[in-house]
């Protein structure tokens, strides 16, 4: 049996999060033995903290994420930290920078203030943080090499950056995260980018309800209307898609990123060390 970690994922979305404890219980039967929580808001922080409190393989990530920053309280970033110091498991995300249509939309110079605010946060809690990235990765480049290294990590979630930024982005200690979202690349491109990522920095996520894997027939959707809604267990797909163009064994690189996920999400108050 796979053992698999979905290292980015969005249970508490209103679009799933009447069937998250189905979706949790399927995801479970296929082998996903941990979810990487990501909430994008104030609103939705208590949402993530009640599904950790109530099922053990929940990872918890508070964040605010460059969508929503227009709508954070004045008190935004000392809230945040009370939610990671008083639920010590918790890692911070989704945070990030992003230049896409909905992006392009928000002060991009705010955009940066907000998270780099969050990545020295991260820094000095000592956990790690997944990272949002749209049109950006220059930007975030930079940023992090102003406010880096970052020795417990910094997952760039569902990554679809350059292979010739990979090295520079893992010197300061990143970990790159794929989705059902590589399948938008051109396969030779993906492939590249992914043979040039070190495998002791691969993960995998599903980024559910978003990033639904092309592999899948949309007929397996959970959703009760014509959107196409992802869900964990199709990480498996993920999985296989990731193992073709590495030219690996899908067990190989299951556990390797099984291992991968472990660690970076193993700090002190973590219940992976529990």
């Amino acid at each position: 049996m796979l053992k698999l970690f979905d290292s980015h994922c969005h249970l508490q979305d209103p679009r799933i999060l009447n069937v998250t404890p189905k979706l949790i219980k399927e995801a479970l039967v296929a082998g996903v033995a941990h979810f990487a929580v990501n909430g994008v808001s104030e609103k939705d922080w208590h949402l993530v903290k009640q599904l950790s409190d109530t099922y053990p393989s929940v990872i918890p990530n508070f964040g605010l994420h460059p969508w929503f920053i227009s709508d954070r309280s004045p008190d935004w970033l000392k809230t945040l930290k009370e939610f990671l110091v008083s639920n010590p498991n918790a890692a911070v995300g989704e945070i990030g920078l992003d230049k896409g249509s909905i992006g392009k939309q928000i002060d991009f110079t705010d955009q940066v203030e907000v998270f780099k605010q969050q990545l020295h946060l991260a820094k000095e809690l000592k956990k790690p943080a997944s990272v949002h990235c749209v049109r950006a990765f220059g930007d975030l480049l930079e940023i992090m090499k102003s406010v880096g290294p970052f020795p417990s990590g910094l997952i760039l979630h569902s990554y679809l950056g350059s292979a010739e930024m990979v090295p520079q982005f893992t010197s300061l200690g990143a970990y790159f995260s794929f989705s059902g979202f590589l399948m938008t690349m051109k396969e030779s491109k993906a492939k590249r980018m992914l043979k040039s990522v070190p495998v002791d920095r691969i993960l995998l996520e599903t980024d559910a309800p978003d990033a639904w894997p092309r592999t899948v027939d949309p007929d397996e959707s959970v959703s009760s209307s014509s959107e196409t809604v992802n869900h964990p267990a199709n990480i498996r797909h993920v999985l296989a898609y990731v193992a073709r163009l590495l030219e690996m064994g899908e067990n190989e690189v299951a556990e390797l990123s099984y291992g991968n996920a472990v660690r970076v999400f193993s700090y002190e108050g973590s219940k992976l060390l529990q």
